[in-house]
Parts: structure tokens; sequence; C-alpha cells
């Protein structure tokens, strides 16, 4: 599947938006990936992590991981939906005061191989995060991987990192913002924005 053809899935679902969005990052943007309208589509959650799935396989091989794991929420149901493909369980990471945490009785096996995955990837925050709660709790996270990466593989998360598609868009700091995006009111959609 190439970029063209996984954009076509979040144009026809309305998951690729445009305005004036103001990211998880703190960072404003005219484009905004709302992976949720893609992934409420359970045939389409299938094509875009079975094509995603094949790329890490060919890379990596199909034993190299036990576990997968994944940010709430936005990672929740590609994390699933990649691990399902790769034949792996599934966990994910919740925010407690801010802190990713492992919850619900989910646990990483000491020295388990993990997949961190992610629908959408800005500044690699939220990734690194996810990252450091899964070795903090025994695991070693061996790739990392995503539906759209928004640096288009300027990202370093320290191990290999996998997109089914890179989608550069531009994100500006509060203070940057240029006039055209700066005469539109700010919307912050996704799981900790408005709706």
């Amino acid at each position: 599947m190439n970029r063209d053809e996984v954009l076509r899935h979040f144009r026809e679902t309305g998951a690729l938006l445009e305005g004036h969005f103001l990211l998880s990052s703190g960072l404003h943007s005219p484009v905004y990936m709302q992976c949720a309208k893609v992934l409420m589509h359970p045939r389409r959650a299938e094509l875009l992590c079975q094509a995603l799935a094949h790329r890490i396989v060919a890379k990596m091989g199909a034993d190299a991981f036990d576990l997968a794991v994944s940010p709430a929420m936005g990672g929740v149901v590609v994390g699933y939906e990649l691990a399902r493909q790769l034949g792996i369980p599934s966990i994910f990471t919740e925010r407690v005061e801010g802190i990713f945490q492992l919850r619900r009785g989910f646990d990483v096996p000491k020295g388990a191989r993990l997949i961190m995955v992610e629908d959408v990837v800005t500044t690699g925050k939220s990734s690194r995060e996810c990252i450091d709660c899964a070795e903090a709790a025994g695991g070693k996270v061996v790739a990392a991987a995503c539906l759209i990466d928004r640096t288009d593989g300027e990202v370093d998360l320290g191990r290999p990192f996998f997109a089914l598609a890179g989608y550069k868009v531009p994100a500006y700091s509060p203070d940057a913002l240029p006039p055209e995006l700066a005469q539109i009111p700010a919307v912050k959609p996704g799981s900790r924005g408005l709706k």
C-alpha cells in the first residue's frame, strides 16, 4: 500500500481534517489526522494494519516480537489490530496524573521483545514515554510503528521505526503562527481535546 492509497482511506472516512488544530504536543497545525475515523471501520483497520505488518515482517522477521504496547487512547485500536496481524498479544499504557502507566492487570514479562505502536507520530514524545514505561516494566522495545508519521522520517525513536505513510505537515509553536492560521480559532481534536 503506497502513501496515496493510505491517505485515500483517511480522506474517504473524513479522517484528514483541514483548519487550525492544537495538537497534543502543544504545536499548531493546518492539518489533523483523526485516525479513529479510519479505525472505526474494521475492514479498513485490517487492511492498513496488514500492510504495516507486512513491512515490519519483511525487515524484522515473523518472530521478532512477543508483545505490542500502545499509548492510550490513539494507539489502542491500531496496536490491537497490528498485534493481531503479527499474532502476538497487545497491551496499552494510560496516563495517570500525566505519566504513562500499565494498568488493568497488564504486565510485561521480563525480557519480552515489544513493538510500540501508535496511530500518528508528530514529535515522538508520547512514543518515547510509552517505550520508557514498557522498558521500566521489564521489556525491551525493539521496534516502533505507526500508521502516519507526520515527520516523514525525521523523528528518531532510537530503534527501527516503521510508518505506513509519511505525511509531512507543518506544525508551529503558538508564538510563530503564520497569519492565515492565526486568523482561525484553534480546535483541539482527539482524545485529550474537544469533541
